[in-house]
């Protein structure tokens, strides 16, 4: 029998999840602060709607997904995990770097599975870019750049860094394996104090340099993840079909009697399977209630995108 999970926070991600779930046959409860919401949902897909209050206690529910505003987010794990319950938290996990490892060690404590929205890590553009790196096909890695650029959405608690990072901030720590040594942060608030542009610049232990942009006030949509060896350079653009989702660019450069040279050459696209990385991130975590292995996206991994984001945050009055 599938693990039975029910989704607090009935939310746009929320329903999304809820969703997914129920197409998983793994949905067995919804809760929400509004309850017509949750009833709302309970009707449409056949599962529970049970108050925030009381879903800890029920016997009938294995795990919980959270997809709560975030400030929320760390008190409801903490009483989760240790109502035994194990837990996939969206991202950010909490707004400060205490609060998340106090999650992440309560879970341990009780034993209990703790994974984090960090849904792109489940792309399959990604992994098999990940699995490109893994084999050396791009030499050396370099440098990572990502752009996170749209219109919207605009919350009270979260500015344009911390909504938009945590994703691109998730897959650069998956490819450099070791936290950044030196992080510095710009920002720009135009609406109000929360900034609506952001950049980081991140220095590694390796010697490998990585920037982030993220825009909430752009007229136009990016997400792209660009990886520079010393071999090839890699683009995974999640605007682009599914054909041209991964690109390879086998650039040349070298010294030819003192002066720099190169060739630029056609990008070669790499199949992709298809797949929806959320279906595939709750398919992950499934896997994980019933063995019991550590998820790809911990909470570790979390608290570690969180460090960076406090680091880079920029205050404005």
């Amino acid at each position: 029998m599938a693990p039975r999970i029910a989704v607090l926070g009935c939310g746009y991600w929320g329903s999304n999840h809820i969703r997914t779930l129920k197409s998983l046959g793994a949905l067995h409860a919804v809760s929400d602060a509004n309850p017509a919401r949750a009833e709302g949902f309970a009707v449409e897909q056949e599962v529970l709607a049970i108050a925030p209050e009381d879903l800890f206690a029920r016997d009938d529910i294995d795990a919980i997904v959270m997809a709560l505003p975030p400030q929320f987010h760390a008190e409801m794990a903490i009483r989760a995990v240790e109502a035994g319950k194990d837990v996939l938290v969206e991202k950010p996990i909490a707004l400060t770097v205490p609060d998340a490892e106090r999650s992440v060690a309560a879970a341990k404590a009780a034993g209990r599975i703790f994974m984090t929205g960090h849904v792109l890590r489940f792309h399959p553009a990604f992994e098999t870019l990940k699995d490109l790196i893994d084999r050396g096909d791009l030499g050396e890695i370099k440098y990572i750049h990502s752009h996170r650029l749209g219109l919207g959405k605009f919350h009270t608690e979260n500015d344009a860094l911390w909504d938009l990072a945590p994703h691109d901030l998730s897959m650069i720590l998956a490819i450099t394996g070791a936290a950044p040594v030196e992080v510095r942060g710009e920002g720009a608030a135009l609406l109000d104090h929360l900034s609506d542009f952001a950049h980081l610049h991140m220095r590694f232990p390796n010697g490998l340099r990585s920037h982030l942009f993220t825009s909430r006030l752009n007229p136009y949509r990016e997400r792209r993840l660009t990886v520079v060896g010393t071999k090839s350079m890699a683009v995974f653009d999640d605007v682009e079909p599914w054909e041209r989702k991964l690109a390879v660019y086998r650039h040349a450069v070298w010294q030819d009697s003192g002066h720099w040279a190169f060739t630029a050459n056609e990008p070669t696209y790499v199949p992709v399977g298809e797949g929806m990385p959320l279906t595939r991130e709750l398919q992950h975590f499934l896997s994980c209630i019933e063995t019991r292995a550590e998820p790809r996206t911990s909470g570790e991994e979390a608290i570690g995108v969180l460090r960076i984001l406090t680091a880079g945050t920029v205050t404005h009055d």
